[in-house]
């Protein structure tokens, strides 16, 4: 496999004009990238990456590549308001080959398609490398299962957050009340989320799972109801980034014995 890699990279860079490639770098855990992701870090001349993305899937680029934090938590960030960060841009037309390294997936809640958008505007070569999503990492590490032919057979991404950064005033209609709800980014409106759930129709004795750092090895899980939610995950002090799944596929989390206790149930 090492062989075929290092044969493509060198086959990649002849001839190479600049371009962006859209990385997702998978929830964190750096075994769960593609083959394509670690193929596209070792044609890097700039990566810019997010805050979340750890060094060890850094370190997959060249020693040589320029290393650029472009996340909205990172330092000296302030471009915030654009689809994609101006030094991404200014890189690709010198010429380089630019992995914007994105977590989890691109395409699910990672702005890549607003990205996207930019850089076919700017004529730039752009090739999107999808990654396993957080919900799907975070299913995984914790033996939940998002579908269950007995508790659901469908489920639901979702945001708290509206696209300007508030909380979505219309986030209970747009879910259904039944099912499985994933949602991202709300840890910090988790009991304002539970009450509208249940004011939407769900039973307040619904089981909630909040994943922290979901398979890396700070991941912590608290499980509750919609009820009790949000009282335990601050009793815990649950750090961000967190998942949020709802739904009865939560009681029927499987954990495997050669895989640390990942379900830390308060109450």
């Amino acid at each position: 496999m090492e062989n075929v890699l290092r044969f493509r990279h060198r086959e990649g860079r002849e001839g190479c004009e600049g371009k962006v490639w859209l990385v997702g770098a998978g929830p964190g855990d750096p075994e769960l990238l593609t083959l394509k992701a670690v193929r596209a870090l070792s044609q890097a001349d700039v990566v810019a990456y997010d805050e979340l993305i750890s060094d060890e899937i850094l370190a997959m680029a060249p020693a040589h590549a320029e290393r650029i934090p472009v996340g909205r938590r990172a330092k000296g960030c302030r471009y915030h308001e654009d689809k994609i960060h101006p030094a991404v841009i200014e890189r690709a037309r010198e010429g380089k080959v630019v992995v914007r390294l994105k977590g989890g997936d691109p395409l699910v809640f990672g702005r890549g398609g607003e990205e996207a958008e930019e850089l076919a505007a700017a004529g730039i070569p752009c090739e999107i490398v999808p990654g396993i999503s957080a919900a799907l990492g975070a299913a995984a590490a914790t033996g939940i299962p998002l579908t269950h032919r007995e508790a659901a057979s469908s489920v639901t991404f979702a945001t708290a957050h509206a696209a300007q950064g508030d909380g979505d005033p219309k986030l209970a209609v747009t879910v259904p009340i039944t099912g499985t709800v994933v949602l991202y980014m709300g840890l910090g409106r988790l009991e304002e989320t539970a009450r509208s759930l249940v004011a939407a129709g769900r039973e307040p004795e619904t089981p909630v799972a909040v994943i922290a750092h979901a398979t890396r090895p700070t991941q912590r899980t608290v499980i509750g109801t919609l009820a009790t939610i949000a009282e335990d995950v601050a009793r815990a002090d649950l750090p961000a980034p967190a998942l949020i799944v709802v739904g009865e596929v939560v009681s029927r989390a499987v954990p495997r014995t050669e895989r640390p206790a990942l379900l830390a149930r308060v109450g």
